[in-house]
């Protein structure tokens, strides 16, 4: 959703009706817009709540995840009832594609007289889900039909940033969890269930107009570990995929770095303030050139790494993630730091 189609976060804040509210976040829970309507009338509705209740609102929320965080303490406090009322109200991801597909018109399947919302169409559009094999599909539906069977609630899975793959894993490795009991899945579904709502919710809601940006930043960090000192002077180059389409994703160079001599970048974060959003990301390490200039590496004339790539997805742009990269010439490693 480009930009000008989103609402900044004070606007949001600051519409008068809950009808007005609702046509912006409504849908971020499926077809369960009770729970943004009940934040909105104890927090910020005019006939509800006095001035001083609706502009400490106002001042406590300062960010999509915080707003985010409060939306979703309603559904966790909601009757276990209304919790896998919500469950249900998910499509099965992956059954009867021939009838989502045919339903792009009518905005119906065929699976009972369902509806499918615009949201969850496009959510298994991006993972792909339309080119599952025959086998692929022969799997699913028959894995799909016993974790129903078994738990009684939809699989759900965020999948939005998922492939095929990951949705035919996950669904196989939740069904065979033999400790896995009723419960435990029906917390999990919840916890699926709102990474999807957080997800459509920064999709509609865009950070205040006097802000800069969501507040979040990237950074890097490169050791050389086989020389025990900070990698300074190597070049690194950051990467954001387009991923509108899994079957043809394209990647965008975003920044072209050298580090300085602590082995960090030298203007400091690689991605803040408007330039940095959720999506997938890579970075590429010229390590083989960096390590050409010691001659304790003994670098060949095919170097063993000669280009570390490390792809990494950013899911919160109101967070600090660290990527850094642990390197010498025959080895690296990585992990989200902080």
């Amino acid at each position: 959703m480009s930009s000008s189609k989103m609402i900044p976060l004070d606007v949001l804040l600051s519409l008068p009706t809950a009808t007005e509210f609702l046509s912006h976040l409504g849908g971020i829970y499926e077809k369960s817009p009770t729970f943004v309507e009940q934040f909105y009338t104890e927090n910020l509705c005019p006939t509800t709540n006095d001035a001083s209740t609706i502009q400490a609102t106002r001042s406590r929320i300062t960010n999509t995840k915080i707003l985010f965080d409060e939306i979703k303490q309603y559904v966790k406090r909601s009757p276990s009832e209304v919790q896998l009322e919500l469950l249900r109200s998910h499509p099965d991801l992956c059954l009867k594609l021939e009838q989502i597909d045919a339903s792009k018109n009518d905005d119906t399947n065929n699976d009972g007289g369902a509806t499918i919302t615009e949201e969850s169409r496009q959510e298994q559009g991006r993972a792909g889900l339309s080119t599952l094999t025959p086998e692929e599909r022969q799997n699913f539906t028959k894995w799909n039909e016993a974790y129903k069977s078994k738990f009684n609630i939809p699989f759900i899975l965020a999948v939005r940033n998922a492939s095929k793959y990951t949705v035919l894993s996950a669904l196989e490795g939740r069904l065979s969890n033999v400790n896995s009991s009723q419960q435990e899945e029906i917390a999990h579904a919840l916890f699926q269930v709102d990474k999807i709502a957080f997800m459509r919710l920064l999709e509609k809601v865009t950070y205040s107009q006097d802000q800069e940006g969501h507040g979040g930043f990237l950074t890097c960090h490169v050791l050389d570990t086989a020389n025990g000192i900070p990698a300074s002077g190597m070049r690194i180059e950051l990467y954001k995929y387009d991923t509108a389409d899994n079957n043809n994703i394209t990647k965008q160079l975003m920044k072209s770095l050298v580090t300085n001599s602590d082995g960090r970048l030298p203007s400091g974060p690689a991605l803040k303030g408007s330039e940095f959003a959720v999506g997938q990301y890579q970075w590429i390490f010229y390590v083989g050139d960096y390590f050409a200039r010691f001659s304790s590496s003994r670098i060949c004339g095919t170097p063993f790494l000669d280009v570390v790539r490390l792809d990494f997805g950013l899911d919160d742009p109101t967070d600090h993630y660290h990527v850094p990269l642990l390197c010498s010439p025959w080895s690296y490693s990585t992990y989200r730091g902080s």
